[in-house]
Parts: structure tokens; sequence; C-alpha cells
């Protein structure tokens, strides 16, 4: 190993041609025995040997701390040590409502490591030119850096495709390779984490077995994902993990930290979904709000950014924005429009909540969801907030529902399996004439009305006080529906609850023949 280091100042009391020289040299490491030094011209050398009996203490130990709770949780576990290298497994574990895509992880070295080898992930940029050019290629003279993958101090690694879970050279590790995608633990919980392994070498200082060191800085971000802060890694004991041979005994980790990660407050970003109510009582829809999901800062004199939303008829909600126009004019005719007309909502999703019926022993309530981004969203969910009826929820027919246990207010959905695809906008049959079309997906959902005596269904009791998607606050309206004093027999409101089935039904065998 080499160091240099240079001087340069002025000597006093020593005259030309003499040559200021120390009196002595040496190590001031633990574990080096240092003869005394010789000088000869003008050069002073000493040659230190490792001392074969000497028990290292160069590496301070960090007190272990109780393990905490967060948002999002990421635990560095040490596996293997050597000298010169080691090996760590990285996991992300989501702890929060929210999901995240995309994911990227980035932290700092503080020492000059860097990656040799990974599986599970890979860095974002395969890189080791600061490696050949910098003190790891002057140190590791025997090693291929072609075989490296990440030399940066600041590496930003990414999930693997689905297709690498059992490539034996690059997956093979529990929870890796999910696309980025990371789904909250309610929803599913064996994917509700990630993780990889990597090869850390090592530089000096710190080469021996003991001498580990966690990164710094971490952060973590996603597509369509809340901003996240992550606080210092913390040391904490030990992991456990299965044994390798298949053995009822764990193995423990040889160091383990843990980060924090919280989502922030100053990082929340606007809604990227909004809601629109209707009822059976009415034929207007109150639309999601004027600039639900955001407008331009400086919106032109198209359109106005704080006028209300116009009323609009339920066909309107089949076509974008940019279509209903003419629609909201002719519904409004008898109204005084504002002009410039409202902007719209701007938002990727909107969610149309229809209250279906209400009768004496019950009521029913129909929820469409309506993609008009270009993107499939995969694994899609939902939460439904109900202040005042949630007790009477019995089921949901083409959404799987059920109440969040921890949540006595909110019912938890998502698609069944092989349904759970809200596919992309598309173009009309015929796109000289015909608009885009949302990707959709809709289901009824029955309340019944023997655990919560007194609920005004119309009044608002119907109607919910929250909506997620993914994970993520909706944008909801400021007002209901009006004409909400009428009530539906019970046998026009079960006509009602078969018809919307069979039109599920045909939408959902016209899925399946486009598939």
């Amino acid at each position: 190993m080499q160091a240099r280091i240079e001087l340069v100042g002025t000597q006093y009391g020593v005259a030309s041609p003499a040559v200021p020289l120390p009196s002595s040299i040496s190590l001031a490491n633990n574990g080096f025995l240092c003869p005394p030094s010789t000088s000869q011209g003008d050069r002073t050398q000493v040659c230190c040997l490792k001392d074969s009996s000497a028990k290292s203490n160069t590496t301070t130990y960090e007190e272990i701390q109780p393990r905490q709770e967060g948002d999002l949780t990421i635990m560095f576990d040490v596996t293997s040590s050597s000298e010169s290298s080691y090996w760590a497994q990285a996991t992300i574990s989501n702890n929060h409502t929210s999901r995240l895509d995309n994911w990227q992880l980035s932290w700092e070295w503080m020492r000059d490591e860097f990656i040799y080898s990974m599986k599970g992930a890979y860095p974002m940029v395969v890189d080791t030119g600061d490696c050949i050019f910098g003190k790891q290629g002057e140190y590791y003279k025997g090693m291929d850096f072609s075989k490296a993958l990440n030399c940066e101090k600041r590496p930003t690694i990414i999930d693997l495709p689905l297709e690498k879970t059992n490539d034996t050279t690059l997956g093979m590790v529990p929870f890796c390779c999910r696309n980025g995608t990371i789904l909250p633990p309610f929803m599913d919980a064996s994917k509700s984490k990630s993780a990889f392994v990597m090869q850390v070498y090592k530089m000096s200082p710190d080469l021996n077995i003991s001498a580990i060191h966690p990164p710094q800085n971490w952060k973590i971000n996603g597509t369509n994902s809340p901003g996240y802060v992550c606080g210092p890694p913390v040391r904490v004991s030990p992991s456990l993990f299965p044994n390798p041979a298949g053995l009822s005994s764990d193995t423990a980790a040889v160091a383990s930290w843990q980060v924090i990660c919280n989502i922030s407050s100053s990082t929340l970003k606007k809604p990227k979904c909004c809601v629109s109510f209707s009822a059976f009582f009415n034929d207007s829809v109150v639309p999601c709000n004027t600039c639900a999901c955001g407008c331009n800062a400086s919106p032109s004199n198209m359109c106005s950014a704080t006028e209300p939303a116009l009323l609009l008829p339920s066909k309107a909600l089949l076509v974008p924005f940019d279509n209903r126009t003419e629609m909201a004019k002719d519904f409004n005719r008898r109204q005084d429009l504002p002009n410039p007309l409202p902007c719209g909502d701007n938002c990727g999703v909107s969610i149309n909540w229809h209250l279906l019926s209400d009768f004496t022993g019950g009521w029913t309530a129909r929820i469409t969801l309506f993609n008009w981004d270009d993107t499939d969203i995969v694994n899609w969910f939902g939460a439904i907030q109900l202040d005042k009826a949630i007790q009477g929820f019995e089921k949901g027919y083409s959404f799987n529902g059920t109440i969040i246990p921890d949540a006595n207010n909110t019912i938890f959905i998502q698609g069944f399996s092989g349904l759970n695809y809200l596919l992309a906008e598309r173009r009309g049959y015929n796109p000289r004439k015909d608009p885009p079309v949302p990707g959709t997906q809709q289901s009824v959902l029955s309340f019944t009305k023997k655990t919560t005596p007194g609920i005004n269904v119309g009044a608002g009791d119907g109607f919910p006080s929250k909506v997620y998607f993914n994970g993520e606050e909706c944008s909801l309206p400021v007002i209901l529906p009006s004409g909400s004093t009428r009530r539906v027999p019970l046998a026009s409101s079960a006509f009602s609850i078969l018809l919307t089935m069979l039109v599920l039904m045909v939408l959902q065998l016209s899925l399946w023949l486009e598939i």
C-alpha cells in the first residue's frame, strides 16, 4: 500500500546547502513496528513491518440502538467480511399506504469504497473511471476493473425486471427483481419489500476485517411516489437470515445498520387523481375541481383557473376534458357561463363515485376508475373513507373490497387477480371523429343499514370524505349532488343493481376479448 503526502514550508536555522529533514519517522497506526529512521542526502526513510502479535484497535464500535419505525425503512446488513472487502444486503421495506414505483436508491461513500459486483439490483450507470484513474487503481494494481460495476462517490441503484428473478448471475435474491415496485404491506406483504446484495471493496486505512463503515446520506425516490427524507444509518442488533443450508437455525449478520425514511410534508406534491360525485336522484355530475391536479402558473386566456367546474351530464365523464366543452355548454345553457370557461382538472386518473340506490334496508354505490394517461397502471389499489357508513359495508362485486383493520372507517379496494390492470387511454374506434377512450374499471359496493341506523345516505353519509388511489389522496368536490331527499323503492333499487351488474359483466367480457 502507498500514501504520498507533500509538505511545503520554510525551515528556519538550516542554511543552504544543508537539507531540512525530520529526526525520525514512524507510523502512528497500531499494529506496525518501525525501527529508527535513516537519512542519506535529501531523503529520510524507515521500513515498518506488521506486528503479528499486535491487536488492532482501529475500529471503534458504535453503540447498538433499538430499531425504529418509519414510513420506509432500509436495512444495511453486512453478511460477510474480509480484510479488503465485504458483502452487504440492502433491504427496502415499505410501511406506508403509498406505493413506490421505479425506485431509485442512492447514498454517499465516505471512505473511497466502490461496488465490485451486485445481485438483485444494478447501478444506473456502470462506471469505473474514478477507480482506474484514482487511488483505488493505484492500490489494487492487479484488479480487472472491467469486471467492477461502479466507483462513483454517490451511486444510484435501480431494481431489476421480473425476468431476472431466477437468473443465477443477477437474481436469486429474496424480494429482488420487482421492476422497481414496492407495494403497501396491507395490499401484499410479500411485495412490500425489495432487496439486493453487493460486494464492496475498501481502501486504506480500513483494510482489516472489522473496519466496516456504512455509506451515508441515503436518498430514495420513484415515479409518482411521495418524497422521502432519510436519516443517518444507525447501528442496530444484527439481522437474522434463514440458514442457507436449509437448517432450522438462523444466521446472524456481521453488523447491521438501519436507515429511517419518512414522507416529508414539505415534499408533498399536488394530487394526481380527482373524484367526481353523482347520484340516482340528480341528472348532473359534480365534476372534479378546476385545476385539481394543478394548472400552469400563468394560465392563458383560454380558460380560468379560479372559476368552479361546470356541472356535466354523465356521458361527459367518458370523454377527455377537451371534448366536453360543447356538452358542458349545452347542459348549462340556462346558466350564465363564465368567460373564459374553467380549466380542466389535469389529472391522470379520475374516479366517479355514484350513489346508485338508497332504500329502507340498505344502499349501493358504483365506483368507476378512469385512466387518462398513456401508461397502463399495474396492481392498482384504492381506499375509500366513509366516516359514518363503513360498518354497513357488505361486499364489492367486481373489485375486492375489505375494511382496513387499523382504520375502521376505510374500505380498501383492488382489482381481482388477473383484472388489476387499469389500461391506458387509447384511440377511439374512428380516430378521425371519435375522441380518445380512457381505460376504465367499475364495481358496485353494497351496504346494509342494519348496523348503521339513522344515517342519511343522500345528504352526505353515502359520499366519501377521502379517497386514495395508489396511496395518494385524491382531490374531492366541494359540493354534493342536490335533491337528496328522494328515495327509490326496494324493487326499483334491486332492478337498478341487476342492470348495473349486467353492464359490468359486458364490460369484463369486452376486456377479455380485447386481451
